[in-house]
């Protein structure tokens, strides 16, 4: 990523050489309907490995870039968790949470990084009332049990995944060698 600004344009044709070079070496050539650059100020998007990038201001006021979950991920993840939910409709809560806590750690993980918290709290919305749905249906009841159950209750008794906190890189500290 390049700024925008028109003393680089040099540079975004460098790299792009480079970049041409580098893969030449490796015997990898670029293919040209999907490669393209992107114009990020120009409210132009693009995605990679999952994520979508596009520029927006900061807390700060400055302008940054977001790298959010792509939909169709978070779609494909909610489609998985459907599956094992319908499947093991006759099953316990702690199987169904046995069999979907794997799928929601990896998921997660991969995305943690970036602007993900959004989509985060949308997931854990969603599983939470799924398997609140899940316990309500096993009773023969409607609703969603909000009176019956707690949050706390879901993730420390029934040990429901609930780590969707954002991890940022932090470069190791090097002490210097003697």
């Amino acid at each position: 990523m390049i700024d925008s600004y028109r003393k680089w344009d040099w540079l975004a044709a460098g790299v792009y050489k480079r970049l041409k070079e580098e893969l030449m070496k490796l015997g990898v050539t670029l293919n040209l309907e999907k490669t393209r650059q992107v114009e990020l100020k120009q409210d132009d998007s693009f995605s990679f490995l999952g994520f979508v990038f596009r520029r927006t201001k900061t807390k700060q006021g400055k302008w940054g870039i977001m790298k959010t979950p792509k939909m169709e991920a978070r779609t494909r993840l909610l489609q998985k968790l459907k599956a094992v939910f319908r499947g093991h409709q006759s099953q316990p809560i702690d199987r169904v949470i046995y069999l979907i806590n794997p799928i929601l750690r990896g998921w997660v993980n991969y995305y943690r990084i970036g602007n993900s918290s959004r989509c985060f709290t949308y997931v854990k919305d969603w599983v939470e009332k799924k398997a609140r749905r899940h316990l309500m249906k096993a009773r023969r009841r409607q609703g969603f049990g909000w009176g019956r159950w707690s949050k706390e209750g879901f993730y420390q008794k029934l040990g429901l995944y609930s780590d969707y906190k954002i991890r940022y890189y932090q470069v190791p500290k090097v002490s210097p060698a003697r």
